[in-house]
């Protein structure tokens, strides 16, 4: 049966053999893994990797998709459900045990891996195709102009690793833009740990909000002179000049 990509869903189906074989082997599924594919549409990606899994479990929000998915004779577990509202921890009982894969929408994919960050300690890691312009901002080291606060809150989370690019023309409908593959491995213990989340969450969005501005200027009221001093942090630089480190450091520092 043919299926018309809806707009309102982002649907752009990946169709490029050789793609979906690289994907699989970067992903490099085992038997017994507890694995979750976000958005499995007509099952490109879904059925190689059902072919390495006893158990696979899939959520999709599109009810036509459904039910080609019940109707391919592969082990799947499927939720008809909102991503950005479904609790993933339910499908691990152990720590660091869910593996999420997906080619995700690209209107909804930054909200989602926030989502998914939240239930970090359930989850062994991630694979996601994404807009290329997405992936390099997660992956940015600091000093770039596309490092900003997606990077420092999601690399205070995971490990990122950009993959491999792919073109618009391994999807149909083709994107206006490139993807790339990512894998993003929550932390057992961050290299550097907040002492208060939340302020650290406060200082890396007001710091960005006004990234022309220095450390001093931008956190005036939040962070005084004496605590950039303390953490050894120069305040005449701006947000994206220090690391994720940095940020720790002043979050941690006394109020």
């Amino acid at each position: 049966m043919q299926h018309q990509p809806r707009k309102r869903f982002g649907q752009h189906f990946l169709h490029d053999r050789q793609v979906l074989e690289n994907i699989v082997t970067a992903i490099h599924p085992q038997k017994e893994d507890n694995m979750v594919e976000i958005g499995p549409g007509k099952g490109a990606l879904t059925f190689p990797l059902a072919e390495h899994l006893n158990q696979l479990a899939v959520v999709e929000l599109d009810r036509d998709l459904i039910s080609q998915l019940e109707t391919s004779g592969k082990s799947l577990t499927i939720h008809n459900a909102d991503a950005l509202k479904f609790d993933f921890a339910l499908l691990a009982e152990k720590p660091h045990s869910l593996r999420v894969v997906g080619n995700l929408p690209y209107n909804i994919s930054t909200p989602l891996i926030f989502h998914l960050l939240k239930q970090a300690e359930k989850i062994k890691d991630m694979h996601f195709l994404l807009q290329k312009e997405v992936v390099d901002r997660l992956a940015a080291n600091p000093g770039g102009k596309v490092f900003g606060r997606l990077s420092v809150m999601v690399q205070y989370d995971c490990k990122v690793e950009k993959l491999f690019t792919v073109s618009p023309g391994a999807f149909s409908p083709p994107p206006k833009v490139n993807s790339a593959l990512i894998r993003l491995t929550p932390w057992l213990e961050p290299p550097a740990k907040t002492n208060n989340y939340q302020q650290f969450s406060r200082i890396v969005k007001t710091a960005f909000s006004q990234r022309r501005k220095t450390l001093r200027r931008s956190l005036k009221g939040l962070i005084h002179e004496r605590q950039f001093i303390d953490a050894e942090i120069d305040s005449g630089l701006r947000p994206e000049q220090i690391s994720v480190a940095d940020f720790v450091s002043l979050s941690n520092q006394p109020q």
